[in-house]
């Protein structure tokens, strides 16, 4: 493939792995990488999503996509995807995307389920990053894109634990790029907003209603993830997609120095 068909520009673009890629974002990510010419390992508890999407992108793209099934909730599952990471001799880009919501009372939640959380959307990015950064050291080149939220920057008591762990999620992105400095290897935490994909149609997400927020609040996963691999390159680690969401998220901080500062002057 030539280099200039993928977002970095590589010749022989390799492989790239994809937690959470059974639907929405994840998924997406899948289908804009395999059209790149990536080959893929497709990583989430969904066997028969992750069978479907693979044998669609294989017959359209003719890639090597493989199914890694495993609960990112238990460190043995992440133990396995790092067995089949240290077996992978070009991966080029990983991508931590696996997440998901709870609308309930921090208090209402059952306590494991908060670990859950943690393990998902935190311990696992860690423990897949700290696997794949040494190959992309000695390839000299790499991507990681470590799915956050718009909840990191625009803080929401009402989900303590999700806007916690995502806020970390970006936090560690900022300074894991401080870190890899020099070795070719590109960090992204991805902030995105309301994005129509499965994450609030979950028995977990009961009760959310999408009416309550305005249509040009949403954004289309296609559109997030490929403003997201447009922005990798950018000096910039947190990555806000949507003028929407960027606006706003720079208005609430305003708001909140503000008032922390009581200077009306800012």
């Amino acid at each position: 493939m030539n280099a200039e068909n993928n977002f970095m520009g590589w010749e022989n673009p390799g492989s790239a792995l994809i937690t959470g890629s059974s639907s929405g974002i994840g998924a997406e990510f899948a289908r804009q990488l395999a059209q790149q010419g990536f080959n893929l390992i497709l990583v989430a508890r969904r066997k028969e999503k992750l069978d479907a999407l693979s044998k669609t992108l294989q017959e359209k793209y003719s890639n090597d996509v493989e199914v890694l099934v495993a609960d990112l909730s238990n460190i043995s599952d992440n133990k396995q995807v790092i067995s089949r990471i240290n077996e992978i001799e070009n991966l080029d880009i990983l991508i931590n995307n696996a997440g998901f919501g709870i609308l309930d009372n921090f208090l209402q939640i059952e306590r494991m389920k908060h670990v859950e959380m943690i393990n998902v959307h935190f311990t696992s990015p860690v423990m897949l990053c700290h696997a794949t950064i040494p190959g992309m050291v000695r390839r000299k080149r790499g991507v990681i894109i470590n799915t956050s939220s718009i909840f990191a920057i625009n803080k929401d008591s009402s989900l303590i634990m999700y806007t916690t762990t995502k806020s970390a999620v970006a936090i560690f992105s900022e300074l894991l790029k401080v870190k890899v400095k020099g070795t070719g290897i590109f960090v992204q935490a991805l902030c995105p907003g309301f994005t129509y994909t499965e994450f609030h149609d979950t028995d977990a997400m009961s009760g959310f209603q999408r009416s309550l927020y305005k249509a040009e609040q949403w954004m289309k996963a296609e559109e997030v993830v490929s403003l997201s691999l447009d922005a990798v390159k950018s000096k910039s680690v947190i990555f806000i997609p949507g003028e929407i969401n960027l606006v706003e998220g720079k208005n609430l901080r305003k708001k909140k120095l503000k008032k922390y500062l009581n200077c009306e002057w800012l």
